[in-house]
Order: structure tokens, then sequence, then C-alpha cells
């Protein structure tokens, strides 16, 4: 397992925002605030010659506001950062009062997973969110200068070690593109079985129209796995790659279990399922628990490896991920 996630260069900083206001609304869905905000005050801070790629992004997701507004329709493009990046905002309530904390966490991928960017692109947006005045932002009960920037974290395998605390930054700390798989077994030392995979986020894998999940709405453990494969290819060197690439990347022996776990998968009956369309306002498709009769122990450390990275369409906003039971 160690020579199929050795490539793969990925930071994850968790966030701790203190509300310092009476009272907060959060977006219903924070990361889409999360992109489009800091994403604007990210682009406001570059040098012209460096904003282009910012620029277009936030274009679309201006067109789209203005499309939505014609047709009376939600849409949330697919509009992700120039920067390989994932939002994802622990599930929580929307309505916050003072003192209280918003946890999220961003995982910088592949060429972007550079505390440098971390910390000369994406601090500096978070510091004037989060004392901004500027009407764009600043609104009635609004997240927007409404809070402090109570602690960053960056993991290490399982924990998390501070990189700012108390709004103070430790300058002396460096952060590895590898240390998130320190210690990490990805489910090698695990004795027990799963059976139930909980959608933390949206899923879309809409990539084949004739698939199972596209018909019945819940998708097999192989299109979870084929999923991750696709999301993958980020990690290969150079741009434009297939699935089909890192299946021939992976050790032969390697493959040959996986090919064998996913044999097990395959005559496992989808029932008990509860998935519905994810709500209006939200990105992806579905949402909800799949119950299955068995998850093959061999599986398991690749949909952790899934759950980690995220899968599937709007990675960007945190769709995606799940938890095992």
């Amino acid at each position: 397992m160690w020579d199929f996630i050795s490539p793969i260069n990925l930071i994850r900083y968790l966030i701790v925002w203190r509300v310092n206001g009476t009272l907060v609304q959060l977006p219903r869905y924070l990361p889409t605030a999360l992109s489009q905000t800091l994403g604007t005050l990210i682009a406001e801070r570059l040098p012209t010659q460096q904003t282009r790629e910012w620029r277009k992004t936030l274009a679309v997701w201006e067109n789209a506001t203005q499309t939505e507004a014609k047709s009376g329709k939600k849409i949330i493009p697919d509009a992700p950062w120039p920067i390989q990046s994932v939002l994802f905002a622990y599930p929580n309530k929307r309505a916050f009062g003072q003192g209280e904390v918003i946890l999220w966490e961003l995982k910088l991928i592949g060429d972007s997973a550079d505390h440098g960017v971390f910390l000369e692109l994406v601090l500096p947006a978070m510091e004037q969110a989060a004392t901004t005045t500027d009407a764009r932002w600043f609104h009635h009960n609004g997240l927007w200068g409404r809070f402090d920037i109570q602690a960053v974290y960056a993991s290490r395998g399982a924990r998390w070690e501070p990189i700012v605390r108390d709004g103070k930054l430790t300058l002396d700390y460096r952060v590895s593109p590898n240390q998130w798989a320190d210690g990490l077994t990805f489910g090698t030392d695990v004795a027990r079985r799963f059976r139930r995979l909980t959608w933390l986020t949206p899923f879309d894998f809409r990539s084949d129209e004739t698939s199972n999940h596209q018909r019945f709405g819940a998708p097999a453990l192989r299109d979870i796995v084929d999923a991750l494969m696709e999301r993958m290819t980020v990690f290969l060197p150079g741009k434009h790659h297939l699935a089909t690439e890192v299946w021939a990347a992976m050790p032969e022996e390697e493959q040959t279990q996986l090919w064998r776990a996913l044999e097990q998968a395959q005559p496992l009956s989808r029932h008990r399922q509860s998935l519905a369309s994810s709500p209006r306002e939200w990105p992806g498709r579905w949402i909800g628990t799949q119950t299955f009769d068995d998850v093959p122990a061999g599986l398991v450390r690749y949909l952790e490896l899934a759950s980690i990275l995220h899968v599937g369409k709007q990675t960007h906003l945190g769709c995606g991920t799940f938890r095992l039971f």
C-alpha cells in the first residue's frame, strides 16, 4: 500500500475560527462561500500577471449567479481554485453565538501541496475576511468580519500539530507534503468488519451515464474504487492522465490483491440504502447512507484513502467524502 500512496503530496490544515459577533449565520453550504470569498480576496492581493486564472474561476461563479437569476434554478458550478485544493466544512449547525468555534479543513493537493501557498495566499485572505467591513461581504449576521483565527493545525498522520495558536503564527514550523500519512495503517490493523458507508458530503460520479449508481443513486464499492483511481491521476507527473495509468503504476501483487477484493464485493446486495438528493443550495448529487452485507477487508484501505482525498465531482467544495462503520 505504501508504494501506492507514496506519490501523494497532500497537506491537511484544520482551521479553527472563533466567532466574535453576537450571532453569526453560516451560509447553507460553507465551502461554496469559502471558495468565492477567499478566492476573491486572494485574487485581489495577487500581482496582475498572477491573477488571470483566479479571475477566470471567479467569472464562472459570476456567470452562474446571472444564469440562476434568470432561470430561478440554483447552479453550483464546477469552478475549483487554480491551486489544487479541497474545502471541507465539518458537519455542524448554521447559527453560532459569540465565542463558539467553526471548524473546517483545507487540503492542498499535488503540486499545490506547499506550505508557502498557505502562508502567502490563503492565510492573508483569511485574516482579511476575519476583519473586513467591505459591503460586498459584511452583511447582517454574516460570517465575514465577525470571527478571529483562533488556531490552525497541520496533520501528521492522525495527529494535529499547531501552526497558529491564539492568532499567533509559529514561524519555525515546517510542513512536509508527506507527513499526512505518518503512522497511518490504512485499515491493515483493523480486525472489525465494516458494513455501513455514510456520505458526509454529497457525491456525484456522473462520468458514466450508464452506471448503476446513475439509475439507482447508490454507487457500488467498485464505483468508489474507480473514482479513487480517477482522483489519483492528479498525482502522476505531467497533466491529463487516465485512471488506467494509475492501475498500471501499481505493483503487480497489489493489483492482484485489489482485483480479488473487488471480485468479492461484486455480489454484495446494496439493500437498505438511505440516499436522497443533496439539498438545493449544495453541490453534488446524492447524500446519505449505504448499508452492505459486508465490505471486503482488502478494500478498506482504498476506501479510507478515498475518504481522505475526496472522490467524484466538485471535490474542491468538499464533495465525495464518507465514513465507514
